[in-house]
């Protein structure tokens, strides 16, 4: 699509904050205002449609993105996404672990103990380590206990946790970083620890390393979003 606006602004809408191109409300796929609470969050948004080139490229303007999904996506039934997300803590990706070679063995405990030390205090719930990948289910508390933690998240919330969980398959690294117990960089090297150990052991071609950086930058605006609603 080309650009047919000149000037994007923040404006009042729906009691909180939305954007307005040359005077008209930016609305979502779904035909719904873009409304959001968060005034920052709402001039993040109206800054990617004031940069935008002569053609849209939505690549670059995930904030615009992340709040489409939570408003078109998310808020229509808010706990079935939640239970969708919350099904990875039944297989998280720190709870299995290599077997060989020692170095791996290694930089999986350093980077992917620490976290889930944090949880384990954070929700007072074990976690049932493998080697392999082989599944091995993990205490029913504990389940239990990460679905009502997502659970209690909002729309908008929910939808920044989605990248972490999916691109990393760490429901842990995903909560660890909406309370901002990590750094978000500590965060995206523990889930991303196995791909760059794949392509530093057996060689990088172009399509993974632009793959992987496609998830960096995923990660990183999820964590740039959940900024924003605070």
């Amino acid at each position: 699509m080309k650009r047919f606006w000149t000037n994007a602004a923040v404006v009042e809408a729906d009691g909180g904050w939305g954007v307005a191109l040359d005077g008209r409300a930016l609305k979502t796929p779904a035909r719904a205002t873009l409304a959001v609470r968060e005034r920052a969050l709402a001039e993040a948004i109206a800054g990617e449609w004031q940069q935008c080139g002569e053609q849209l490229d939505p690549a670059l303007m995930p904030m615009t993105g992340l709040a489409n999904a939570a408003i078109d996506h998310v808020a229509p039934d808010p706990a079935r996404f939640a239970a969708d997300l919350a099904r990875y803590a039944e297989g998280d990706l720190l709870c299995y672990r290599a077997e060989m070679p020692p170095k791996l063995v290694a930089a999986q405990a350093a980077s992917w103990d620490p976290l889930l030390g944090w949880a384990r205090r954070r929700f007072e719930v074990e976690f049932a380590l493998a080697t392999g990948i082989i599944h091995v289910p993990q205490p029913a508390a504990t389940v239990e206990r990460l679905r009502d933690a997502v659970a209690e998240l909002d729309p908008f919330r929910l939808v920044a946790l989605s990248p972490i969980v999916t691109i990393g398959g760490s429901l842990v690294a995903a909560l660890a970083l909406i309370e901002r117990a990590f750094r978000v960089e500590t965060l995206w090297e523990a889930i991303s620890l196995d791909d760059r150990w794949q392509l530093e052991t057996w060689g990088a071609d172009a399509e993974a390393v632009a793959a992987l950086a496609g998830r960096h930058r995923d990660v990183l605006a999820a964590a740039r979003f959940l900024e924003l609603l605070s």
